[in-house]
């Protein structure tokens, strides 16, 4: 195989890697800005594939000189593909409240531009391979080894962007370092075919230029990333770090402290007890002497630090799948403080698993089970909302024994709330409801279930901070914007959960 050949063929793997990083930049950027979402993916991907057709449709119009023209595509593609995940960034840190629409526009708008750009790169390669290596290839053979590099390529990345590249780099670094690649083809083909360009001396101008923009961009990325989070946050961020799941942030203001993942707020120190001792004490007070507790998620251990004031308890296990989270909060000395070192209790067990999966192989029984997952905002969250997971969680409770689940918002997502007790009701649960206000995220919704009815507790213990015996009844009563309206069962082949809390809590957007 010629240089000139093997050279381009190796271009062919680094452009389709790089034109699936900026796919899937997009798609993280989306739904870290305007929310976790299932439809901000697939939406991205979407509209990129139809770019990337566009894109190839148009390549039938470029007739002259091919070599010269895949030269500027890929500057473009290296310059607008690199910068995006920055521009984004930078962009819906400087537009106002508000002005999701305007963000939206630009979004979809780079998108189309990249995605055609992106389309524009293999049919132009191969014509190029065919006029210079005409000899070599039958048809057949030449798109072969074309889409062979080109499926190679993504793969590489579809498997590095979530497990290396995200977490190490950044979405702003990984931008940056793909758009280099990009440049860096294009300084390949100048050099691999100089003798027949004209102006090589401009291509070669213009490619140091580009190439010194990204690399400005890569040594300003900590800047870019800290100044837009700052603007994003609006409070000192304090903490941030990428896990290979998501990015974790951590402000702190003169109203308390707060956790953020993917840009989405789990907590603020100023309420959050409202919320933990909604969610645990209902349960565990009821139960009367609950010895073994299992919480699957609440990485951050504030729940553990509520379930830890029952003397009764031997052992609490909690089953998180970020192995990052868990740690920040066992050895961060802010956090730590928060969740009063729950995670180094000789009671408490910490595991780093999908939850899903780790059920299958629980066969010890828990008295108490609390569930504190995200919101159902995506398929992946929400098979954890269904009556497959649910079943799940029946055959690791004890006879006798409560779980309970927090269920997002009774009066922003009426319907997406009463469908968690649906869910629960068809694996044969009896269920008990209630809300309590946390002012950090409005009214919010739990679901107590058990195969005994639940009772009001005799006793709390001592030093809550919100909860009381006298103010129990009252979460109990739902007015008639929140009360209850039937609603499907959330099955594993439905999912129908996602697509109503998506239609919900789109509406506040």
């Amino acid at each position: 195989m010629a240089p000139g050949e093997l050279a381009l063929l190796a271009s062919v793997f680094v452009v389709a890697a790089c034109g699936l990083v900026y796919e899937l930049a997009a798609g993280a950027l989306a739904s870290y800005l305007l929310g976790d979402s299932v439809l901000q993916f697939s939406t991205i991907i979407g509209t990129y594939l139809f770019a990337m057709g566009l894109g190839s449709w148009l390549s039938r119009f470029v007739e002259r000189q091919l070599v010269a023209q895949f030269l500027r595509i890929e500057l473009l593609v290296g310059l607008i593909g690199g910068l995006l995940p920055a521009g984004l960034f930078i962009a819906h840190s400087l537009l106002p409240v508000g002005a999701a629409a305007s963000f939206r526009l630009l979004l979809y708008g780079l998108v189309l531009v990249v995605g055609a750009l992106v389309g524009l790169e293999i049919p132009l390669v191969m014509r190029i391979l065919k006029r210079h290596f005409s000899e070599r290839y039958a048809l057949r053979e030449l798109v072969s080894q074309v889409l062979t590099f080109d499926y190679l390529g993504a793969l590489a990345v579809a498997l590095a962007f979530p497990l290396l590249l995200v977490p190490h780099l950044g979405l702003v670094r990984t931008g940056v370092f793909f758009g280099l690649l990009n440049t860096a083809v294009a300084v390949w083909t100048l050099w691999l075919f100089r003798a027949e360009l004209r102006r090589a001396g401009a291509y070669a101008a213009a490619c140091a230029a580009v190439l010194a923009v990204l690399g400005a961009a890569m040594l300003g990325a900590d800047h870019l990333t800290s100044w837009t989070e700052d603007h994003f946050y609006g409070d000192r961020v304090v903490l941030r770090e990428s896990s290979a799941y998501q990015r974790v942030v951590v402000t702190s203001g003169p109203a308390g402290v707060r956790l953020f993942l993917n840009g989405n707020l789990q907590f603020h120190s100023r309420d959050e007890y409202r919320y933990h001792e909604a969610l645990v004490h209902p349960a565990m007070a009821a139960h009367g002497a609950p010895r073994r507790v299992l919480v699957l998620g609440g990485g951050d251990g504030l729940a553990v630090r509520e379930v830890l004031r029952y003397p009764s308890v031997e052992k609490v296990t909690l089953v998180d799948l970020d192995a990052h989270v868990t740690r920040l909060f066992r050895e961060q000395p802010m956090l730590r403080a928060l969740n009063r070192d729950a995670f180094h209790s000789p009671k408490v067990e910490v595991v780093n698993a999908d939850a899903f999966q780790w059920l299958e192989q629980a066969h010890e029984p828990f008295d108490v089970i609390i569930i504190d997952f995200p919101d159902p905002s995506n398929f992946s969250l929400g098979k954890l909302y269904t009556t497959t997971f649910y079943q799940r969680v029946d055959q690791a409770l004890a006879a006798g024994g409560y779980l309970v689940v927090q269920t997002t918002s009774p009066l922003v997502a009426r319907e997406s709330f009463w469908t968690v007790a649906t869910t629960l009701e068809a694996v044969g649960f009896s269920v008990t409801a209630y809300h309590t206000l946390v002012p950090s995220f409005g009214e919010w919704g739990f679901t107590l279930a058990g195969h005994r009815p639940w009772r009001m507790p005799q006793a709390l213990p001592p030093g809550l901070r919100f909860l009381t015996l006298q103010g129990l009844p009252s979460m109990l009563y739902f007015p008639p914007d929140m009360a209850r309206v039937p609603t499907q069962v959330n099955r594993l082949s439905n999912q129908v959960l996602v697509h109503s809390f998506e239609r919900e809590w789109g509406q506040l957007q």
